[in-house]
């Protein structure tokens, strides 16, 4: 992909026939203090397709983490509307939000976030432990292994985090969240403690994943990350302010 090939989104070369999986509508998100409100979000109007790869890039505190924090279903909206697979989930309980967030999102994070106690193996199938129906111990190794084959880590199953690379850690935390089939898959600066040839590893298998079928929205503050994806979204003060379609060079 090259720069040369990057177009304004506009209604005419958006992908519509795809299935809209995810849509936010005027979304705004405001903290409160006792003296001041910041205004973290401001009316984003959003739609995600399945097997999109979407990067949200832009500046320190312009709403990137508050945006991936709802998408995920980690906080709710102060106004606006926000559907996943057409179902409202802007304003669910605690608990509720729990459940859908188990259903359909999977998380990757910039600091791996996995448990230095447990396996890789139990690491990965920590999110089917506590779903709905219960799984069979059988159906929980199927699917680990499952993840693990396709990040190529099946040969660490035994092992403990600590054992492993930042890179290969990475790897873990991205079958972790894959190992339940989710909707989405929503990665926060996945190269951030990693060195450059490490990120560069991460990223491809976060493309094979799309090439795959897998629909991932992707926070990055690295340009050259966010050039990668299929559309590249700019947030300032709240606002996207430019959204384009990078396409594949000929």
């Amino acid at each position: 992909m090259t720069l040369e090939n990057v177009t304004p989104m506009t209604p005419e070369n958006a992908n519509v026939s795809q299935k809209v999986i995810i849509e936010m509508k005027n979304l705004t998100k405001v903290f409160s203090t006792q003296n001041i409100e910041t205004h973290a979000l401001r009316g984003v109007n959003l739609a995600i397709y399945n097997q999109d790869y979407i990067s949200i890039s832009g500046p320190s505190g312009c709403g990137k983490s508050t945006l991936l924090s709802l998408l995920g279903l980690l906080d709710s909206p102060t106004s606006g509307q926000y559907f996943i697979d057409g179902q409202d989930v802007s304003n669910l309980t605690v608990n509720h939000r729990a459940e859908i967030r188990n259903q359909h999102i999977g998380f990757v994070f910039q600091a791996f976030n996995l448990i230095d106690e447990l396996s890789v193996f139990d690491n990965v199938a920590l999110p089917l432990r506590y779903s709905e129906p219960v799984m069979s111990d059988a159906d929980i190794k199927k699917e680990v292994l499952s993840s693990l084959e396709k990040v190529a880590m099946s040969h660490r199953c035994d092992h403990k985090p600590n054992q492993l690379s930042g890179g290969q850690q990475q790897r873990i935390a991205i079958a972790r969240a894959l190992v339940g089939n989710p909707t989405i898959l929503l990665v926060d600066e996945p190269t951030g403690n990693l060195d450059s040839k490490n990120g560069d590893a991460v990223m491809a298998m976060l493309a094979k994943l799309n090439a795959e079928g897998m629909t991932i929205c992707m926070v990055t503050h690295d340009p050259r990350y966010a050039d990668m994806a299929k559309r590249k979204l700019h947030l300032l003060d709240g606002i996207i302010v430019d959204e384009f379609v990078v396409e594949e060079s000929k």
